[in-house]
């Protein structure tokens, strides 16, 4: 089996995620694909992020009903930072049979030196960078960590690391759909309409739970 391992903190996930995680499904022949909240990412200090479980549930939410998508509380229900090295271990142990494919976006990417362990990292599973609009083209080899340069092979024709292990990083052109959680968060402070970004049971579970509602100084 390939599985595809998509985490974020998805505050809220919206149409850019599901679209990004179906291309790479496609092109990477996934058999399934892990959409992983985090409970307490280690980068984010924004005091904008919804509860985790409100969070999952709105993953939840986004992906009933699809049959190659799922959600997964693997971070949410383990304690501490949610470090994504920790997280593919644990699926490493649980899925032993699997190829795993973590699906990263090219911002998050850029910044993998200042993960936990990026180095061990590269060999529990193939990366899959998906780019970001405006889309333009990613030197892979110059954005791995330095200390885990050594372990890679790059072939430049096809802009594709292999890694002593095996694994692979693959650039993968998505399409350009300029979505943003941050922008659908700002349009419902600001009392404007998120329709069409979000999946509709996503929007409803929004304005049920009145997340991202306006700050008082917004009024």
């Amino acid at each position: 089996m390939r599985l595809g391992i998509f985490g974020g903190t998805f505050n809220p996930i919206h149409y850019g995620h599901l679209r990004s995680a179906e291309e790479v499904r496609e092109a990477q022949h996934l058999d399934r694909v892990l959409f992983v909240p985090s409970a307490t990412p280690p980068h984010k200090g924004r005091t904008d992020l919804a509860p985790a479980e409100q969070r999952f549930a709105m993953v939840r939410r986004a992906v009933a009903g699809i049959p190659d998508f799922r959600a997964s509380r693997i971070e949410i229900d383990r304690p501490g930072r949610s470090y994504s090295v920790d997280t593919l271990a644990a699926l490493r142990r649980r899925h032993r049979d699997a190829r795993l494919v973590f699906i990263i976006g090219l911002d998050a990417f850029r910044e993998i030196a200042t993960w936990k362990e990026p180095a061990r990292l590269f060999g529990l599973c193939d990366v899959v960078v998906t780019s970001r609009p405006p889309w333009a083209d990613i030197d892979l080899a110059a954005a791995i960590p330095v200390v885990a340069r050594e372990d890679f092979r790059y072939n430049r024709a096809r802009n594709e690391l292999t890694h002593a292990s095996g694994h692979r990083v693959i650039f993968q052109r998505i399409s350009d759909l300029a979505i943003s959680a941050t922008g659908v968060r700002r349009l419902r402070r600001s009392g404007r309409s998120i329709r069409f970004l979000v999946p509709a049971a996503v929007e409803r579970y929004i304005g049920r739970e009145n997340l991202y509602r306006p700050r008082k100084a917004d009024r």
